[in-house]
């Protein structure tokens, strides 16, 4: 039983971390490069456009079409930055802290990576339309070495989501549309970090975790619209998640050595944050029209990731409510030439004290360039750089192996996050037909 509790209290510290590291250039875990578009002008106007492109946000946007068509983007996502150790103490049983060792500078550990999305609405009648998003909000790769300061908190992680949303949306006045739409989400994860023996003479061992699920949730919107101008609002639920896999435990050595062995069914649940957002566009000029968009995200739905059997514990998390805004402007250069700007202010949930490896996130400001070109009447092709600057953010968070129990071993984590920036590179095209 002893044998038992220690590795599935090793699973714990595995399974916590497990959502909550990735490029951050959204908020925490998400990844809002759901549109070439609206990277253009840093997402500001998303919830208050028309057309597939905006599925994401609202899903009235497809209310009131007379063509069908559809969209498909990449963004190519290029992170820099390091994440040093300050001093991080590593506190075996009956022993005094000492350093933790290693490498202590993890450079680039977030890995470069390329977010496809598509979507595509098709009129039922010349008040209805349907519609489908597929995008991938939740994904990311982080790589520390194997020797680095952060490796019993962090080693490789991957969490990979591809949500499939169908929409229906109804004109119902000339002014007044609506929409409503399924989210169904398929989370895949593999990740792993270090395991320390009882003895700072031996190696390190390790944990690793494969797990996935398919989960619902939900989305509904309207917007509110005249020859000048349109107001959207829309929300999108929070989704609760649970992951079912495998862990296995290896390389723990004398006493910890009967620990070495494979968990089946290791569940996992948690939440993603609830979306609320408001937006709004106002053609200003037959040429210039202005964009803003707010979002507020219920990142305290991310409170705690709840273990199943045979660990049975809830990890608490203590991510707050955050928000982004951002502002910015379409102009049409010509009938076939539109351009871009924008930029946003996004703030990260995660808390000072309570920030670890796997979750580098900081405060943002996001920068947009972009434009649209009509190569004809039926196809256009939308390309999108964006700058993305993080503030530099402590890396603090406690963490232990094998709570519980007399091999209970606490890591007293001391970093920081510096120099981190990212470039993102979007294109795609949109067709009607």
């Amino acid at each position: 039983m002893f044998t038992r509790k220690i590795a599935a209290l090793a699973a714990t510290t595995t399974l916590a971390l497990a959502f909550g590291a990735t490029p951050a250039f959204g908020q925490a875990f998400y990844l809002q490069e759901q549109s070439v578009r609206g990277a253009g002008r840093a997402f500001s106007g998303e919830g208050a456009d028309t057309g597939s492109q905006s599925l994401w946000w609202n899903p009235a946007a497809i209310d009131g079409q007379t063509q069908a068509g559809g969209a498909l983007g990449v963004a190519v996502i290029l992170p820099h930055g390091r994440v040093v150790d300050t001093g991080t103490r590593i506190v075996r049983p009956g022993q005094a802290p000492a350093a933790v060792g290693g490498n202590p500078v993890a450079r680039n550990p977030i890995n470069n990576g390329a977010l496809p999305s598509g979507s595509v609405a098709v009129p039922v009648t010349d008040r209805i339309a349907l519609g489908l998003a597929i995008s991938s909000p939740f994904s990311f790769t982080t790589d520390y070495d194997a020797n680095s300061w952060a490796r019993y908190s962090a080693d490789r992680t991957s969490l990979r989501t591809i949500d499939i949303q169908p929409s229906v949306g109804v004109a119902v006045t000339d002014n007044l549309r609506i929409g409503g739409a399924l989210n169904i989400e398929h989370a895949k994860a593999t990740l792993s970090n270090a395991l320390p023996n009882l003895s700072p003479l031996l190696g390190d061992g390790s944990q690793q975790l494969k797990g996935s699920g398919w989960d619902l949730g939900w989305s509904a919107g309207l917007q509110l619209h005249n020859e000048v101008g349109t107001l959207g609002i829309s929300y999108k639920s929070a989704i609760r998640h649970k992951l079912t896999g495998n862990l296995a435990v290896t390389g723990l050595l004398g006493p910890l050595a009967t620990s070495n062995l494979t968990l089946s069914d290791v569940s996992a649940n948690f939440r993603t944050p609830d979306q609320f957002i408001v937006a709004g566009r106002y053609r200003a000029t037959s040429q210039l029209t202005l964009n803003a968009q707010f979002v507020r995200f219920g990142w305290k739905k991310f409170d705690a990731i709840r273990l199943g059997a045979p660990v049975n514990q809830a990890l608490p998390q203590n991510y707050r409510n955050s928000w982004s805004l951002a502002g910015g402007a379409d102009y049409a250069v010509s009938p076939e030439l539109t351009v871009r700007a924008g930029v946003q202010r996004a703030l990260t949930p995660t808390r000072d004290g309570q920030r670890d490896a796997r979750v580098p996130d900081a405060n943002r400001w996001n920068a947009g360039l972009g434009g649209s070109y009509a190569l004809s009447k039926a196809f256009t092709i939308d390309a999108a750089a964006n700058y993305v600057d993080f503030a530099k953010a402590s890396i603090d968070r406690p963490t232990a192996a094998f709570v519980g129990t007399p091999a209970q071993t606490v890591i007293l984590t001391s970093g920081e996050l510096q120099k981190a920036r990212a470039v993102v590179l979007s294109l795609g095209g949109a067709i009607h037909f």
